[in-house]
């Protein structure tokens, strides 16, 4: 008789696929010109990916679309995360932003596309070529998730 044994790890590995995008557009102007060209539906999430720490906190906008046709679950999650500070210095009211990142290797890309599911590579190729298409998009390509550090983050 064989005897297998399951490790923590064959539990907490998701199958996705992520592709990367640069662009100077707004969450939503995003979402609706992705829906409008890949014939998705992505909606705004109810809950941002929130992250905290002991010195600050991190919010990251999520839209979300349900493939029922493929069985997939699209994500559209931004990169970064802006928070203004108010400092007082000789009376005066000064304000910084804090930048956040949620893939802090990845600082350049402004959203991802996390694909859930088992996808094939041509299917994947096939999105980014068309987001690619779309004119306000600088570029957009295909991630390896495995090449990450902070992949993580990723899973929710």
């Amino acid at each position: 008789m064989q005897i297998h044994a399951l490790g923590l790890d064959d539990f907490s590995e998701e199958e996705y696929s992520l592709i990367g995008i640069h662009t100077a557009l707004e969450d939503y102007k995003l979402a609706y010109l992705l829906n409008k060209n890949l014939n998705t539906h992505f909606s705004k999430s109810q809950k941002n990916l929130e992250f905290e720490n002991d010195k600050d906190s991190a919010s990251f906008s999520i839209f979300n679309f349900s493939s029922k046709k493929y069985d997939f679950d699209w994500f559209l999650i931004a990169n970064s995360s802006k928070r203004e500070n108010l400092t007082e210095s000789n009376g005066l009211l000064l304000t910084t932003e804090t930048r956040t990142y949620l893939i802090p290797e990845k600082k350049k890309v402004d959203f991802f596309i996390k694909i859930s599911g088992e996808v094939a590579a041509d299917y994947v190729e096939s999105a980014v070529s068309k987001i690619k298409n779309i004119e306000q998009i600088i570029t957009s390509y295909s991630i390896d998730k495995n090449t990450l550090k902070s992949k993580d983050f990723l899973i929710f």
